[in-house]
């Protein structure tokens, strides 16, 4: 399979954020891939109100976007945003040539001094789908730092996950998003698609913070090794790259963490913090 990583630079606009994408899974067209994957928030970047922004998944940008993987024959994920009650729904939209299928961001950022349970409801869903005989798990951002999402796609029988990210920049930040992302591959030994945000303007500073999670590139291929196999810089890109799911299968049987697993496990009860354990 061929994948593209569409790495943008979204701005609050969702339809300048839609004429990106075109370019983006057009250039992944010519360039023979299946699948095109682009950040979280592509259809808008996070710092402005997302709930006049926000669209259900039969509205015109999901619609265009649909339209787009159909007339170029690439399936499409991309990030956007769905009504949620009063909040919004930080949502990621697969579609394409017998796909369609959502996954909604389970673990929301309240993390970093930003609190994006704010505005945005948590999903409730795992979410896998098939494309050309492969299973795909889906995760966005801040779930990178949950393993047990992503051995729950290897139990489903993913054999590559998906991570569109709009990651926080920070100090060290940019070398966590590199850490955390080969880390999930290794210990649910899949390969793992991470497309970021581009840096918000050229030349950014990824050790410095921002007032939201914009960006920070190196959008990066990991192996189930933990192997990065290909990386990305800071500026808009498209890179297609190439990956062998049968390659899971033979770093699953010289790395059975996932056959391994004991599980449940005893553990001691949990004390409230501060709490002194019992005397001997």
């Amino acid at each position: 399979m061929r994948i593209s990583l569409c790495q943008l630079r979204s701005t609050q606009d969702p339809e300048e954020n839609l004429e990106a994408l075109r370019g983006a899974v057009r250039r992944a067209a010519d360039e023979n891939a299946d699948l095109a994957v682009a950040p979280e928030a592509a259809m808008a970047r996070f710092g402005v109100p997302l709930r006049p922004l926000a669209q259900p998944l039969d509205g015109p940008w999901a619609r265009a976007v649909s339209e787009l993987a159909a007339e170029t024959g690439v399936s499409v994920v991309t990030g956007m945003f769905t009504p949620a009650g009063g909040r919004v729904a930080n949502t990621l939209l697969a579609t394409g040539p017998g796909v369609a299928e959502s996954y909604d961001k389970i673990h929301l950022y309240d993390a970093f001094g930003y609190r994006e349970s704010d505005t945005v409801a948590a999903g409730r869903r795992v979410v896998t789908l098939d494309l050309a005989g492969i299973r795909i798990g889906l995760a966005t951002c801040y779930d990178v730092r949950f393993p047990e999402l992503f051995r729950a796609h290897a139990d489903a029988g993913a054999t590559l996950c998906l991570l569109p990210a709009s990651w926080g920049a920070g100090p060290g930040k940019a070398d966590q998003w590199e850490l955390l992302v080969r880390a999930r591959a290794l210990d649910a030994t899949v390969w793992l698609a991470a497309v970021d945000q581009a840096l918000p303007s050229p030349g950014a500073d990824p050790e410095a913070p921002t007032a939201a999670p914009n960006g920070v590139g190196r959008s990066l291929l990991v192996g189930p090794d933990g192997s990065v196999r290909a990386r990305m810089g800071g500026e808009p890109d498209v890179l297609t790259v190439e990956f062998d799911p049968a390659e899971t299968e033979r770093v699953r049987a010289a790395i059975p963490v996932l056959a391994n697993r004991r599980l449940p496990v005893d553990a001691p009860a949990r004390r409230p913090a501060g709490d002194a354990p019992a005397p001997d």
